[in-house]
């Protein structure tokens, strides 16, 4: 019987520490992707391609974790060059004054489906608000080198207006609302 306790306590443990620690986004596994509505008719889809983040937990999956993520404007990728200079340049996002888009969580919690909901300050062009994101928990595993990895998806909308982007203010030409979906793998520090 003692065995067994022992046992049961060993696992236990060994699943509380497989989980917890410090948490860094993998890139080759990762993306921040958007999409806007252009012309009232159409989506123009982007994505940056540099970007970091880090969460750290202390359980087994999400519950009280830590975030942080930053990238880089100067990486905005829409697959047309003509319109990602556009978007650097002081109509949009002014890549020169400000170079990143932070993210910093303040709570997150289960909602009553048991699904998270990540509440922290985005940060874009030196403007800061308070946004609540849905975020999925994909699990945690070990990759083929023996590494512990997280997986974590997001999608929301913010109004790019109320971060001083100002181009087109009406929004025919430009969608005021920016859908942002992020899919992230991290790898256990």
């Amino acid at each position: 019987m003692k065995k067994v306790f022992l046992s049961f306590v060993f696992a236990l443990f060994s699943v509380v520490a497989f989980a917890q620690g410090t948490w860094e986004v993998d890139p080759m596994h990762s993306s921040i992707n958007f999409n806007i509505k252009h012309m009232g008719i159409n989506f123009v889809q982007g994505r940056f391609d540099k970007f970091s983040g880090r969460v750290t937990n202390s359980a087994a999956n999400l519950d009280n974790a830590d975030f942080n993520f930053e990238l880089s404007v100067r990486s905005i990728n829409t697959g047309v060059e003509m319109r990602d200079r556009h978007l650097v340049s002081p109509d949009f996002f002014d890549a020169e004054k400000f170079p990143a888009i932070e993210f910093k969580s303040t709570s997150i919690t289960k909602d009553k489906s048991n699904n998270y909901v990540l509440k922290g300050k985005l940060t874009i062009k030196n403007v800061e608000k308070e946004i609540s994101v849905p975020v999925t928990f994909g699990g945690i595993t070990k990759n083929k080198d023996g590494k512990e990895i997280m997986g974590i998806q997001t999608k929301f909308s913010i109004n790019r207006l109320d971060y001083g982007i100002k181009y087109d203010p009406t929004g025919a030409g430009v969608a005021k609302d920016v859908e942002i979906t992020g899919y992230f793998e991290l790898v256990k520090q």
